[in-house]
């Protein structure tokens, strides 16, 4: 059977086909833009426009806003200090309404109309998937803050989407992270897995999660499945905790994890509860309860309370800009991608699509708020990754992992 996810993937496929043959007809030879749809935001223009392709509404709003207000800090700091090269970065914000249909129409819009240098987003990754033949089609840089998958950059023959680019680390990083913690800090060798199988996300982190386990001499008793939209999980709970399971690695995104962790204690399961960056949002302790999620853990990109200089710099930023609120992990990626962007557009000393994709996959030990890192050969990020507990619902550094 064919998954949602891949549905979804189809339809964006077969929009993207149709709707790319319309655009780059109605753009081309009269306004002179090239293939790399770069003449608003090149050289003899006043601004340098960037685009930003996020769930601004629907299912996960959360992330695709947290990613844009992070960026949008970012813009300001930079055309406060004078902009990139003296030009000024406008940014081009379009919501996809957290659809990958509506994800792929934006990067058309983006690259055949709006012209812009780079794409940052989407936040998710089957939205990033959505667009990234549309960035290859007209060489614009597309940078996912928070799109794990590996799929985003490398297809299933192992070749690589030479446009495609990622802040964050990608899944495996996350699930061997999650399994190390498991097995070697906590020293539970008797493991539960509960993944999201409608998400490419959550499957790939109980993938890699299953297989170092197993490498560090542990066990999985029991795996059992989900699909996004869910609300009821008390029967497959109640499943595993027959199994008796030490520990239980629940993958996914905050709207059904939230009720798991809530639904989990209340079937009396209180063995420590861990997932990956999909726990991230102001969501998880509204639906889970702050008492819940006491003894649950998380890998993300960064954590608020780490001392590091660089972070603390970037909170009082934030904080200010916002509210006094404390930036999370999607406002942080959103905000360095924005300086990994202006980065590669002043090495390039360009502002042509070929020649930024050029300067971001040679990024070498580039200094960022979550971490400093260094592009791979498959355009993944080599960089730390940080382990957060839930403590009487706040978010508490536990401790950052080397790569």
């Amino acid at each position: 059977m064919i998954s949602k996810n891949k549905l979804k993937r189809f339809a964006s496929v077969f929009l993207a086909s149709s709707l790319i043959i319309g655009a780059l007809a109605g753009c081309g030879a009269k306004d002179g833009a090239t293939s790399g749809g770069s003449s608003s935001g090149g050289k003899d223009s006043d601004v340098i426009k960037i685009g930003m392709n996020l769930e601004l509404s629907g299912g996960v709003a959360s992330y695709g806003s947290g990613v844009a207000a992070g960026a949008e800090l970012a813009i300001a700091e930079i055309n406060e200090a004078g902009g990139i090269d003296g030009k000024q970065i406008k940014p081009v914000k379009i919501d996809n309404k957290s659809d990958a249909a509506e994800a792929t129409s934006a990067a058309i819009k983006l690259a055949t109309q709006e012209k812009v240098v780079a794409q940052i987003g989407s936040a998710t990754s089957g939205n990033t998937v959505a667009a990234v033949q549309i960035a290859n089609k007209n060489k614009m840089p597309i940078i996912g803050p928070s799109a794990t998958s590996t799929t985003v950059t490398v297809n299933e023959d192992g070749s690589v989407n030479d446009y495609a680019f990622r802040t964050c680390f990608i899944d495996p990083f996350q699930g061997k992270i999650a399994a190390n913690f498991a097995t070697n800090t906590l020293k539970l060798k008797n493991v539960a897995i509960y993944a999201d199988s409608s998400s490419d996300y959550a499957k790939g982190l109980a993938k890699s999660f299953k297989e170092t386990v197993e490498a560090n001499g542990g066990k999985v008793v029991a795996e059992e499945a989900y699909i996004a939209k869910d609300t009821d999980f008390k029967s497959i709970l109640t499943r595993l905790k027959s199994k008796k399971p030490e520990f239980i690695y629940i993958p996914g995104y905050y709207e059904e994890v939230g009720l798991i962790v809530k639904q989990a204690r209340e079937a009396g399961i209180d063995v420590p509860l861990m997932g990956g960056d999909g726990w991230d949002s102001p969501k998880m302790v509204e639906l889970a309860g702050k008492d819940a999620l006491n003894n649950t853990f998380f890998t993300n990109h960064y954590s608020s309370e780490d001392p590091d200089e660089k972070i603390q710099k970037f909170v009082s930023a934030f904080k200010a800009a916002n509210k006094d609120k404390a930036p999370d992990a999607f406002n942080a990626l959103g905000y360095d991608t924005v300086y990994w962007l202006k980065d590669a557009i002043e090495r390039a000393g360009s502002t042509d699509g070929e020649a930024v994709q050029k300067a971001l996959a040679a990024t070498k030990d580039l200094p960022l708020v979550t971490g400093t890192f260094s592009v791979d050969e498959n355009h993944h990020p080599v960089k730390t990754a940080t382990v957060l507990e839930f403590k009487d619902g706040k978010q508490v550094f536990n401790s950052k992992v080397n790569p």
